[in-house]
């Protein structure tokens, strides 16, 4: 039933713990902005990627063409 709930081979109530000592650590006033960062750092990672996919599609059709010419 809670299987779905298994995030790393974490259940609910160590989800529930980790939450509540951020929470203590952290405050509520701190989680958005930590929250914020982590949002803009994986979406700068998701663009390198983006970035480097789209230079080796551009890089592979010009090999293939010095490959045809030779």
């Amino acid at each position: 039933m809670y299987a779905h709930l298994l995030l790393f081979g974490l259940g609910l109530n160590e989800i529930i713990i980790i939450a509540l000592v951020v929470l203590l650590l952290f405050g509520g006033k701190k989680i958005p902005e930590l929250m914020n960062g982590l949002g803009k750092g994986v979406k700068s990672f998701k663009d390198g990627v983006n970035g480097l996919e789209q230079q080796e599609e551009t890089k592979e059709p010009a090999e293939q063409r010095a490959k045809k010419e030779a």
